[in-house]
């Protein structure tokens, strides 16, 4: 049996896959706190609908309604640490263009 290594990944690409093959719904599992906040965030900005929580007494699932504004999402893995003096180079680096997309940081202090 496969251990899952990064259940945000996992959860981005279920949810990028859905959206490129044109569902209004999809189910995430399992689920973490990593995985709410950065959903929040989401829903915040206008990528999805809403989501609701179902919990199974397991892992949880999520069920999110998609609203078709996602193009690409991802996960930058291995995690490494970012100095503040770097940023601006680093979503340089990372972003299509300057006109548009979000950069997610998660810290020890939250997301």
């Amino acid at each position: 049996k496969m251990v899952k290594m990064n259940v945000l990944n996992d959860c981005l690409r279920s949810i990028l896959n859905a959206e490129k093959a044109g569902k209004r719904q999809v189910l995430l599992r399992p689920i973490s706190k990593t995985v709410v906040k950065f959903l929040r965030v989401m829903q915040k900005h206008g990528y999805i609908a809403d989501f609701e929580i179902v919990d199974d007494r397991r892992n949880g699932k999520i069920v999110v309604d998609l609203n078709g504004r996602i193009n690409k999402v991802g996960v930058i893995s291995p995690r490494f640490d970012l100095k503040i003096k770097n940023f601006e180079k680093f979503l340089t680096q990372v972003m299509p263009s300057r006109q548009f997309g979000h950069v997610i940081l998660t810290t020890n202090q939250g997301i």
